[in-house]
């Protein structure tokens, strides 16, 4: 069977399945936030509910990223009302982001549109070409010690309130949903002072984290995807240059399944709730090579993009992680 046809069995969405999703992790984002900060001075309770506060966090924004894709719920309407109704938890204004991230989709492993993507590569041979302090500044941008904590604090907290292409798609939306994140954080801050407003920040800066973790690895990987016109091909750009992640099942559940990237960028039709059935009964012929937790730490090493080798590697002088696997069938 072809892929194409393959997936449009899972693009079927259904409202029920999808208020589930969306009420019961709000459910579960408010729940553990009144836990820890109930709790503050008993790390025994506090510790765990804010570690699953900082998780629901993250898939609040996964949810809304398929608003945006229009896979969540049955009309483009309920999609629309449902992202708007997530941003202020999200840190994210809905329109922007979304048109954002579809600049994205259509650009991504296309060295030459690399602007669209969340995390910057530069090519082993721009590395070789730039001088010390381009060097200097790359390398300290993809460390990840500043690139996970630095990113997550510096994007969710400062950059997400005037984000890249906020004039061209919706003064007016940002500044309504940085009213709307100041009333969230305000209300928190009446109802349970500095402490309850800290354990919340703090709780917040651990799923960006989480989230930004979660981004790098979705296209930084050894044998992900990049190429230039007319040599570029969509599909396998979506399915090889796109990570598959397997962290196991609850993982899938917690974050979404936003783990398993390469079936969302070859039809982003399908809703979340469904990505993990299409991913796992895949024809044989179209088999994905999984990124298991030890592979993707050793992705955090990976810096350019070999465009001879056609790989991600380390810095030069440094040793890259060794594997001896086929690469991935490409699409049908």
């Amino acid at each position: 069977m072809d892929l194409r046809t393959y997936t449009r069995q899972y693009t079927q969405k259904d409202n029920r399945i999808a208020a589930l999703s969306y009420f019961g992790t709000f459910a579960v984002y408010f729940a553990s936030l009144y836990l820890a900060i109930a709790h503050v001075n008993l790390w025994i309770v506090m510790i765990p509910a804010g570690i699953v506060h900082a998780v629901s966090a993250v898939r609040l924004y996964v949810l809304q990223h398929d608003c945006g894709h229009h896979s969540l719920f049955e009309t483009r309407a309920q999609n629309e009302w449902a992202g708007h109704g997530l941003s202020p938890f999200t840190f994210a204004p809905f329109e922007v982001m979304k048109q954002n991230h579809n600049l994205h989709h259509s650009g991504v492993g296309n060295l030459e549109h690399r602007e669209s993507g969340e995390i910057h590569t530069m090519t082993l041979r721009e590395w070789n070409a730039a001088g010390f302090w381009q060097r200097l500044q790359y390398r300290l941008y993809r460390n990840p010690f500043i690139l996970v904590p630095l990113g997550a604090l510096f994007t969710y907290f400062i950059r997400y309130r005037w984000p890249k292409n906020t004039t061209r798609f919706g003064v007016g939306g940002v500044l309504a949903h940085n009213l709307a994140v100041l009333a969230w954080v305000g209300l928190i801050f009446a109802l349970s002072g500095w402490t309850g407003l800290g354990v919340y920040l703090g709780f917040s800066f651990l799923g960006g984290m989480l989230g930004v973790f979660l981004v790098y690895l979705q296209h930084n990987f050894e044998d992900t995807y990049w190429d230039r016109r007319p040599d570029l091909d969509p599909q396998i750009a979506a399915l090889q240059g796109s990570s598959a992640l397997d962290f196991g099942w609850f993982f899938d559940l917690a974050v979404a399944c936003i783990t398993l990237h390469d079936i969302h960028h070859f039809n982003a039709r399908i809703p979340s709730y469904r990505l993990r059935a299409c991913h796992y009964n895949l024809p044989p012929e179209y088999a994905p090579r999984r990124i298991r937790f030890p592979e993707a730490l050793a992705a955090l090493r990976l810096k350019l993009w070999d465009e001879d080798a056609r790989r991600l590697v380390p810095f030069p002088g440094r040793r890259g992680p060794v594997r001896d696997q086929g690469p991935r069938a490409a699409a049908g």
